[in-house]
């Protein structure tokens, strides 16, 4: 009911203001000073009824359209090109302040000059939208959260999945406030080009045109037909962008990628109800067999010290619970540990190349659900890679049957509604239990843990370490904590710092 009463006011404003600009015409009693409404109408079917109406705009369209599209996918280029290297970003910051600030008209002269009016449209649509896409992609990327950054670094996620899933959702706000902008900006700057140049059967052409008779009736008409072409043209480009932006697929692992959960290599189910009762936990083999050692490490924040003299070895497969209260730099040793931070002493040795972690914050994708977080931290492996480190090959596995998989074990921890909602509309403790499962099913030989069961209540706790331990199996684990509960809940060995 809202809705439609919105439409009817809105088209009571329309008959307004035509109303106005019919009555201003019959003041004027001039057709060549304004042209009423009526008049533009009978130009505009004049004009529909012309054999070359439909290929002057597909002329027009094809000319701007073109330039349009080379400018968006040359501009993201680019200014991912930028983001990655700051020295292209330098180097092109003068062109790029050149090319907004310099005159359309001075760039259309110059253009004519140069390639003549056969593509003055496109070649002038190109340099508008161009420094708009490029400036918000570079904006737009550098504005991908940081800690979801080092998320992936240490889950070692691909470069295409950091792509889609990380810098994809920071671009798009940047994308769209700019192709709302620059798809208005290439056909105004389109078609006063084509008026400039003269541009052989193209719609600035017809304007000139109506402008040399004096046709007031016929240049509305054709300003009207330019503006209907123009806002079908921002719909249907919105409509793909706005298709593409709410795009959620799963991860997608080819047939020559391994991941180490599953069923063991070689083993194959002979049938539906074997696949079932069949155990598919996450294998115990680590991954080889050695010591990791932390010796001597000392770090310190504006000269506070913050870790003094930490050393600790842990064997493969063992169970390490660290025992500080908050504030003892628990955090910043598994940073140092992982890489994300670097010790101004010490040395670390014999950490694995696989590490799955469950930070003290969450660290999710947040418009995508449960399961797509949890294969987003997946492993890929070689076969070489899988035979040597015992992991499990589910290459054979569809993209169907490899999401029940991840769905059937997210199932132990979390309510199976939950498992397909975007993780930004669950709980803090079901998030936590999405961050514990993308751990433990990365396949990694190690696994850190910050604080895992912040938020969860004592039951969720002790259920949540029941299903810890049983798919730990050889692989060493390493947890943070200051609670003596979870300690007697994992069964480690307590280290206090």
């Amino acid at each position: 009911m809202k809705g439609t009463h919105k439409r009817i006011r809105k088209a009571i404003i329309l008959f307004f203001w035509l109303g106005i600009w019919q009555a201003a015409a019959h003041l004027a009693d001039n057709p060549i000073l304004l042209a009423g409404p009526v008049q533009v109408l009978c130009a505009f079917e004049k004009n529909l009824l012309r054999p070359d109406f439909f290929p002057v705009i597909f002329h027009s369209l094809s000319g701007i359209g073109l330039g349009f599209f080379l400018a968006l996918f040359a501009g993201i280029a680019m200014g991912a090109v930028g983001y990655c290297m700051s020295w292209v970003e330098e180097m092109l910051s003068p062109v790029m302040a050149a090319l907004k600030s310099v005159p359309v008209a001075s760039f259309v002269v110059l253009l004519l000059i140069w390639f003549g009016a056969g593509r003055l449209s496109l070649l002038i649509s190109f340099l508008i939208v161009f420094p708009n896409v490029y400036v918000n992609t570079i904006a737009g990327l550098k504005s991908t959260d940081r800690k979801l950054l080092e998320m992936a670094r240490v889950f070692g996620m691909s470069r295409g999945k950091k792509l889609f899933y990380l810098y994809r959702p920071a671009l798009m706000p940047y994308l769209e406030s700019c192709l709302k902008i620059s798809l208005g900006m290439s056909w105004k700057s389109g078609v006063a080009a084509e008026i400039i140049g003269l541009t052989e059967s193209s719609l600035g052409e017809r304007l000139y045109m109506a402008k040399i008779y004096l046709d007031t009736a016929g240049l509305f008409a054709w300003t009207v037909t330019i503006v209907l072409v123009s806002f079908l043209f921002e719909k249907a480009v919105l409509w793909l962008f706005h298709r593409f932006a709410l795009w959620r697929p799963y991860p997608v692992f080819g047939p020559g990628e391994c991941l180490q959960a599953g069923t063991r290599t070689g083993q194959r189910a002979g049938n539906e109800s074997e696949k079932k009762e069949r155990r598919t936990d996450i294998p115990d083999k680590a991954g080889e067999a050695g010591l990791i050692r932390m010796r001597h490490i000392r770090k310190s924040y504006n000269g506070q010290p913050v870790i003094e003299d930490f050393s600790l070895t842990m064997e493969a497969g063992g169970r390490y619970l660290l025992m500080a209260p908050s504030g003892a730099g628990k955090t910043t040793l598994l940073k140092i540990l992982t890489g994300l931070e670097q010790a101004q002493q010490g040395e670390i040795s014999g950490m694995p190349d696989r590490i799955g972690m469950v930070f003290q914050d969450d660290r999710l994708c947040e418009e995508y659900d449960a399961v797509c977080n949890i294969l987003l931290g997946m492993e890929r492996r070689s076969r070489r890679e899988t035979g040597r480190t015992g992991a499990c090959d589910l290459s054979h596995m569809s993209k169907k049957q490899l999401t029940e998989y991840v769905r059937a074990q997210a199932a132990r921890i979390l309510p199976e509604d939950c498992l397909t909602k975007p993780v930004n509309s669950l709980s803090g403790g079901m998030r936590r239990r999405v961050v514990l499962l993308r751990a433990v099913l990365s396949g990694a030989d190690i696994l850190i843990m910050d604080e895992p069961f912040t938020g969860l209540d004592e039951e969720t706790r002790a259920r949540c370490a029941e299903y810890l331990t049983k798919q730990l199996g050889e692989r060493t684990l390493l947890v943070t904590t200051h609670r003596e509960e979870d300690a007697e809940l994992l069964q480690g060995r307590k280290i206090y710092c």
